[in-house]
């Protein structure tokens, strides 16, 4: 990777790293707000209606956007194109979604659904112009402005979802929290991209785009459609109590890992794909986002399971500890997220959607084969079983770096599984001083974090850890502009 690729994405992750964290520590607050206003049942009603919200965007986030950052020569004819083709087709989405919350009511027993779906689904149309929006400012590498959109989006909503918690409108708090954050996240981006929507239209540039995005739009649909599978028959076969836990659970570790990954990643595939000629610097790129991405990771994530049980107990009180089996499982899924993000980045950016669609098929047959079998069993082995899942697409996305751009099986675990050891010894030492300790729970998860983050380092200079060297060149470069400055 030359050095100003490597500033390119360093940049650009820092701004999406900056706006994800700052989204995220406000979403942060609020969830522990309304976890502790709202029951378990009027989470699981709102995440079981998400199900079919997150379900209906993928028609909006996958497929044209990416194919309007991968391509060479996007011009303005092309982004108003998509522009105008994703405003008819989610207007569309969210009509089949108005009249199908009837049938879905009907089928969980859940008269409320009617309603609040209905109202969600909004979100849809507002998500097309917002998907387009995104593509121009990830084509253009102009990441800030995501910060100062997201950022604006998140307080406001953050506000509105507090305010109506408090009020005692229930389930109504989070419908409001989620809608206003998207019209706020659309119109401060519309007000600060200098892209300006133009009359034109052409087939043609849809069919061009299409021909790229559809295969990235059904692998989208296929994980999306699983995923969702699993919350859908946990809230059919088991309890909505249920479902909430499964979700709180997924909820923190999700959210740490996304703020590094999606910040890497979204800076990553502009730039891989303006080198998408040069397979050997594509490769290069893959195997430093693969390093440095499960270097900051895992310690983070290994590190969320040794303090999970005090964490959720303090935070959103002791009537959702029985989230925290799936937390921890969920944890140990993420860890796996560095290595595929990096080769699925790779391989879409050299123009290769087809073999992100070939790899993902066989991934979700045998999911749905494990799915089948551990759903006899309680929700906690429904769980487990995305373990052996997510090793299985591992494999296979593997394989495929191998042949795609000659990253082979031997290199991804020399950059990626000696992390996850060194983030294992430092977690078994958090796990055990947490049950020495007997101090009020802040202060041992405190004393915790410290003490991890001492070893993780110390660990990294015995080891001369490639990350933790480039981290340490980095800092020491910015201290010394900050001197000369």
């Amino acid at each position: 990777m030359g050095e100003s690729e490597k500033k390119q994405v360093i940049q650009g992750a820092f701004w999406k790293f900056a706006e994800r964290i700052a989204a995220q520590l406000v979403s942060l607050v609020v969830s522990i707000v309304l976890a502790r206003l709202l029951s378990p049942t009027e989470y699981g009603t709102i995440s079981l209606v998400m199900v079919f919200i997150t379900i209906a965007n993928v028609f909006v986030n996958s497929g044209f956007g990416q194919a309007l950052i991968q391509k060479k020569d996007a011009d303005s004819l092309d982004f108003s194109s998509v522009f105008y083709f994703s405003l008819g087709f989610t207007s569309l989405i969210y009509i089949i979604l108005f009249f199908g919350a009837v049938p879905i009511s009907e089928f969980y027993d859940m008269p409320i659904l009617i309603p609040v779906l209905r109202v969600l689904a909004i979100s849809v149309p507002i998500m097309g112009i917002n998907s387009v929006q995104q593509a121009y400012v990830a084509r253009k590498m102009q990441f800030k402005l995501f910060f100062y959109a997201t950022f604006i989006g998140t307080v406001i909503s953050a506000v509105v979802g507090i305010s109506l918690a408090y009020s005692g409108f229930g389930v109504w708090a989070l419908v409001a929290q989620t809608l206003t954050n998207n019209v706020i996240d659309t119109i401060v981006l519309q007000c600060t991209i200098k892209w300006e929507i133009t009359r034109e239209f052409s087939f043609e540039r849809i069919k061009s785009l299409l021909s790229y995005g559809w295969k990235l739009l059904l692998q989208s649909l296929i994980l999306q459609i699983y995923s969702s599978l699993r919350s859908l028959l946990i809230g059919k076969f088991y309890t909505t109590e249920d479902l909430s836990y499964y979700t709180k659970g997924n909820q923190f570790p999700e959210l740490i890992s996304s703020n590094i990954d999606t910040g890497i990643n979204t800076a990553l595939f502009p730039v891989m794909s303006k080198a998408q000629d040069s397979i050997e610097r594509v490769k290069a790129m893959a195997r430093k986002t693969t390093n440095f991405t499960s270097y900051v990771m895992s310690p983070i994530l290994i590190g969320f399971m040794a303090v999970a049980e005090p964490f959720i107990s303090l935070l959103l009180t002791d009537k959702w500890l029985p989230c925290v089996p799936y937390l921890r499982i969920c944890c140990i899924i993420l860890l796996f997220r560095a290595p595929q993000t990096a080769i699925l980045q790779a391989i879409k950016a050299i123009g290769r959607s087809d073999a992100v669609l070939k790899v993902d098929v066989p991934i979700r047959t045998f999911a749905i084969i494990v799915l089948c079998i551990s759903l006899q069993h309680s929700v906690y082995v429904f769980a487990l079983s995305e373990i052996a899942v997510t090793l299985f697409g591992t494999v296979l996305y593997v394989i495929v770096a191998k042949r795609m751009i000659d990253y082979s099986g031997i290199e991804v675990c020399h950059d990626f599984l000696f992390n996850v050891l060194m983030a294992s010894v430092m977690g078994a030492a958090v796990f055990l001083i947490g049950r020495i300790l007997i101090f009020h729970p802040f202060f041992v998860m405190v004393i915790q974090v410290i003490f991890g983050a001492t070893i993780y380092i110390v660990i990294s200079i015995l080891t001369n850890a490639s990350s933790f060297l480039e981290i340490k060149m980095m800092v020491g470069k910015m201290l010394m502009k900050h001197k000369k400055a």
